[in-house]
């Protein structure tokens, strides 16, 4: 017998996100096409996940192989590509061992997981430091060490372990003292919370205040990572070197993986039996995050990005000259927030309307995170679709 539901919806899926309307079945570099034929610039790239643009030849030719070869094992056999990407990842990092995951959520228990676990194994116990406004992900464990209220309403109570301090605030920085946490978790450029930049001279105090007392450093690049910023990973912009660092978004193009690398001395704390996963590293997604770090190198995506970043900013400041509810332009590389006094909401569905893809980072920035593989005319065309978007207001 067919159940019949009370409440009458739409489809049978939980109503967990605000959808547009719009379904896409067809991407190619910085474009999308929906069912109707329809031609999207794409200036969101599915959450900064498709950095490469929309099925890149070299990701689609490896993992097309991989799907003629095996799919799933477990980690409980060798997997090749599982081990090349670990070895990439630490050649190009200053990490030593990786943890493979499907999502940086994932990554990011990970991360916590084997902090504690160094912490605990050296007798020494106190919180995670984390930083208002930050995100690390919605599993019950990385919406505690998230420093936003909304973000946490309702699932109560949530998991201790876990302190908040204020983002970009050295004078707050004397807290830790009091505090006397095991690690501080943070982004060095807060996506989800406004796309704010960590300061150089914040971040400097912060790392002296860690060294000082014995604290791990823990950064999240779930976002910030894989050229992002203008550099593989964000922390190389800030001259330090962190013990843990997390990794998803765009490792994959597309293919679900999350990693978390540390620093030989704290890796060694994991031993058989004391994490796992299930589907984390399969050889599908290994292939694909293989297939991806190998493309940005050899078609040199990074300086793409950061020839490409100047141009894009250089016309955000005339737009921000031009437009005066635009209070301030931010961000870095590809990863930029446009503060204005107009709800974000809005400006995103005018920017529909003129097929421009873009998103929010709370409701008065609009985010752009445009393919690293963009070039100067889709940036003019960016540029002209964007003026008349902002011309509406």
């Amino acid at each position: 017998m067919v159940k019949q539901s009370a409440i009458k919806v739409k489809h049978a899926l939980m109503e967990t996100y605000r959808r547009t309307p719009v379904k896409l079945i067809k991407g190619k570099g910085c474009f999308a096409w929906d069912e109707n034929g329809k031609k999207y610039l794409d200036f969101t790239s599915g959450i900064a996940v498709c950095n490469l643009g929309h099925v890149p030849e070299k990701v689609k030719e490896k993992v097309g192989k991989q799907l003629d070869q095996i799919w799933h094992t477990s980690n409980l056999f060798e997997i090749e590509a599982q081990e090349k990407l670990a070895e990439k990842l630490t050649e190009l990092s200053t990490f030593d061992r990786a943890f493979f995951s499907n999502s940086g959520a994932e990554a990011n228990e990970a991360a916590i997981k084997l902090a504690r676990l160094y912490a605990n194994k050296r007798k020494k116990s106190g919180p995670i430091v984390t930083f208002q406004h930050s995100f690390h992900g919605r599993t019950l464990g990385t919406l505690s060490a998230t420093g936003q209220e909304k973000i946490q309403k309702g699932f109560d109570p949530l998991l201790p372990g876990f302190a908040y301090l204020p983002y970009n605030d050295p004078a707050a920085l004397s807290e830790v003292d009091t505090i006397k946490p095991i690690a501080v978790m943070l982004e060095l450029v807060q996506g989800e919370g406004g796309v704010i930049p960590a300061k150089q001279v914040w971040v400097d105090a912060l790392i002296s205040t860690c060294k000082k007392n014995g604290i791990l450093v823990i950064v999240d690049e779930v976002q910030t990572g894989m050229g992002r910023t203008g550099t593989l990973f964000a922390y190389e912009q800030y001259g330090f070197e962190p013990d843990i660092m997390t990794l998803a978004k765009g490792l994959g193009s597309g293919f679900p993986i999350g990693a978390m690398l540390a620093k030989e001395e704290v890796a060694e704390s994991f031993t058989p039996g004391t994490h796992g996963s299930t589907f984390g590293g399969n050889p599908l997604a290994t292939t694909a995050g293989l297939a991806t770090l190998e493309t940005f190198i050899e078609e040199k995506v990074i300086e793409n990005a950061q020839k490409q970043s100047k141009y894009l900013w250089a016309k955000l400041e005339t737009f921000k000259a031009q437009f005066s509810f635009i209070k301030d332009v931010r961000g870095k590389g590809l990863m930029v927030g446009i503060e204005t006094e107009i709800e974000a909401a809005e400006i995103i569905r005018a920017a529909l309307k003129e097929d421009l893809l873009v998103l929010s980072a709370g409701p008065h920035v609009v985010r752009l995170l445009p393919p690293l593989i963009v070039s100067e005319e889709e940036i003019d065309l960016f540029a002209e679709k964007m003026q008349t978007v902002f011309s509406h207001f």
